[in-house]
C-alpha cells in the first residue's frame, strides 16, 4: 500500500538541483538605486558649488589661465557693492581683509569680478586700491565669448 501512494503522487518529489546553489544573474536594483540616490545628491549640490557672488560677467576671447592655486577673489555686483567670498566690504576694509585672506602675502593673486553693468570707474577704483595696498598680481575675471 505505501507503494501504491507513492506511485499515485502523494509523495515528496525531489527538485532538481541543490537547495542554495548560487543565483548566476546579476541583481541590477541595488545599483540603480545607489545611482539615482548619487544623481540627486549632485543635483542639489551642483547649485551650492558657485563661489562668490552671482554676477553677469562680460565676455571676451582671452585664453583661460592655468593655475594649482585657488585665488582670492574680489566681486563687484552692479550697484558697486564690493564683495571678498560672500562678505560685504567696505572700500577702507578691502586691503586688511585681502592681508588676512592672502596666504602667499602681497604675491598672492587677486582676481576682480565685476559685474558687466557695473561702471568701469568704479572696477578701476577697486583695482586701485588693491594694488595700492601692495599686491602685485592683480586681474580681471571674464567669461569666454560663446561666438
Amino acid at each position: 500500500m505505501a507503494m501504491a501512494g507513492a506511485a499515485a503522487g502523494g509523495g515528496k518529489r525531489r527538485r532538481r538541483g541543490r537547495r542554495g546553489a548560487p543565483i548566476n544573474e546579476i541583481n541590477m536594483t541595488p545599483f540603480i538605486d545607489v545611482v539615482l540616490v548619487l544623481l540627486i545628491v549632485f543635483m542639489v549640490a551642483a547649485p551650492m558649488m558657485t563661489v562668490g557672488v552671482p554676477l553677469d560677467l562680460p565676455q571676451s576671447k582671452a585664453s583661460p589661465l592655468n593655475s594649482d592655486t585657488k585665488p582670492v577673489t574680489l566681486s563687484i555686483r552692479q550697484t558697486g557693492q564690493v564683495f571678498l567670498e560672500n562678505d560685504e566690504l567696505t572700500d577702507d576694509t578691502i586691503i586688511p581683509r585681502l592681508t588676512e585672506t592672502a596666504k602667499s602675502g602681497f604675491e598672492e593673486r587677486v582676481f576682480v569680478r565685476g559685474d558687466k553693468r557695473v561702471d568701469y570707474g568704479r572696477v578701476a577704483q577697486v583695482m586701485a586700491i588693491v594694488t595700492g595696498g601692495g599686491f602685485k598680481k592683480v586681474a580681471l575675471v571674464t567669461e569666454p565669448d560663446q561666438r
